[in-house]
């Protein structure tokens, strides 16, 4: 299995400890006047969705995960499960809210491509692209004096909230970054 040290840490890269599989949200690379180097970072567990935080030394060393990828369709959000479908194999599954995280779940629309990732033959997280084309369905109309600068919020047809320029009106697409939560451009 491959390994991951001290200089291979970044934001999204996946590690297990303690048998458990987890994902790099949050790093800071540490270099004190006197002693070692080291590496503050957040960790999310891919299976429990609970985030924690580790220091990682210059010797430290983590396996990589054994996590199974399966593209699928992102199908309905039927109050307890997230359902999702194999679009080679048609057989569906279901995520509960925990296991997709809000920050996941807020970006989500009907029929959206996503990554499933297995962890020992069980569903344990998804992933969605990191920039898609949503619709603005809500925003304030522009006024008068607008700032070429300016931001205002947009409401975007999965129910995310973004700041987007004032010359974006509703009806209108845009390309957002998932993982950030911003407005990359208007969608062509």
């Amino acid at each position: 299995m491959a390994t991951i040290g001290m200089g291979d840490i970044k934001k999204g890269v996946r590690l297990e400890i303690t048998g458990n599989p987890y994902k790099v949200t949050e790093f800071q690379h540490v270099k004190p006047g006197k002693g070692a180097a080291f590496v503050r970072m957040k960790i999310k567990n891919l299976e429990t969705a609970k985030t924690i935080e580790k220091t990682v030394h210059a010797g430290d060393k983590f396996e990589v995960p054994e996590l199974e990828e399966k593209t699928m369709q992102f199908l309905y959000d039927d109050g307890e499960f997230l359902q999702f479908m194999d679009t080679t194999t048609f057989d569906q599954i279901g995520l509960t809210h925990e296991q997709v995280g809000k920050e996941t779940f807020d970006y989500m629309v009907d029929g959206m491509e996503t990554e499933i990732l297995f962890h020992n033959g069980k569903a344990i997280t998804v992933e969605i692209p990191v920039t898609y084309v949503y619709e603005v369905v809500e925003t304030p109309p522009n006024f008068k004096g607008d700032s070429q600068g300016g931001k205002k919020p947009a409401t975007l047809n999965s129910g995310a909230v973004v700041q987007v320029p004032f010359h974006v009106l509703e009806g209108d697409k845009i390309k957002v970054n998932t993982v950030e939560g911003e407005y990359l451009e208007k969608a062509k």
